[in-house]
């Protein structure tokens, strides 16, 4: 036992930078990979409810429907696929089909594309949940006010979607930081690429693995915090008074009938012009 111990100590105090900076790349590829996942799963879960019925013309009905089965593909081949695949097509396959005419300046411009892509295949489907899951109610009542779709989309639908599905965008962040450990197949110097390195060098597997199942465990547990502090904070405070000093108060049912000599009093008000009390 205390060699084991031993080995992890020795590892990590002999690679300490380089796990330190896997750590980083991965944070940082995982955090910007979701951001921009998310951009492209808002857009697609937005194009895929825009509303058209059969008094609209065949132009508008047929773009819409494009438009409806390119992201069905794009959706379906990216979630149908692991993303080490992904991370293989892109970095190697389209230079070898483009003859070499199409190369990556940096390692990191094709990891964040394939981090980023994957997640919004996934983030797609979940905002277009999200949108159904708001009732349709509010959706006539916008455009009974004269919203048009996106003014509906903007003021109305997302505020109420994006404070929905917060757990799962947060939830494909901490998938993220553990998938990012399939970069190393692009020679992306992640996390998980460090451990392969140190174990090349030095064949203590298992000690590097227990630094890396630490350090994984680290960078979740403490995004999952962060990302229930944020929750809290867009639900609000759970504790509230109600409003009963306003005069509005009691139209609004908040009190079961007025109060005897009061402005809402109308027997009251009644008696007062003919000199009656009740």
């Amino acid at each position: 036992m205390s060699g084991f111990v031993g080995d992890v100590i020795k590892a990590w105090t002999k690679y300490r930078s380089s796990y330190l900076a896997g750590v980083k790349n991965t944070l940082i590829l995982a955090f910007v990979g979701t951001v921009f996942g998310c951009l492209i799963g808002f857009l697609c879960g937005i194009l895929q409810t825009i509303p058209y019925t059969k008094n609209d013309n065949a132009f508008k009905k047929g773009f819409l429907k494009l438009i409806r089965g390119i992201i069905r593909v794009y959706v379906e081949l990216f979630r149908g696929t692991p993303m080490i695949l992904q991370a293989v097509f892109f970095y190697y396959g389209l230079p070898y089909v483009t003859g070499g005419s199409m190369k990556w300046s940096s390692v990191w411009l094709c990891a964040i594309l394939v981090v980023s892509i994957n997640t919004g295949a996934y983030m797609a489907e979940t905002v277009r949940g999200g949108i159904l899951s708001v009732d349709k109610g509010q959706t006539e009542g916008a455009k009974a006010i004269g919203m048009n779709h996106w003014q509906t989309m903007r003021y109305v639908i997302m505020p109420q979607v994006l404070k929905n599905i917060l757990p799962q965008i947060g939830n494909n962040y901490l998938i993220n930081v553990k998938d990012t450990s399939v970069m190393f197949i692009i020679t992306f110097s992640e996390f998980f690429a460090v451990h392969r390195a140190v174990t090349g060098a030095t064949y203590m597997y298992f000690p590097s693995a227990v630094i890396e199942m630490i350090g994984y465990l680290c960078m979740t547990l403490t995004a999952s915090v962060i990302l229930r502090f944020w929750e809290k904070h867009l639900a609000g405070s759970s504790s509230y008074s109600l409003a009963t000093d306003d005069q509005l108060a009691p139209t609004a049912g908040m009190l079961n009938s007025p109060l005897k000599g009061s402005n809402f009093d109308e027997h009251h008000k009644e008696g007062e012009q003919h000199g009656t009390n009740y």
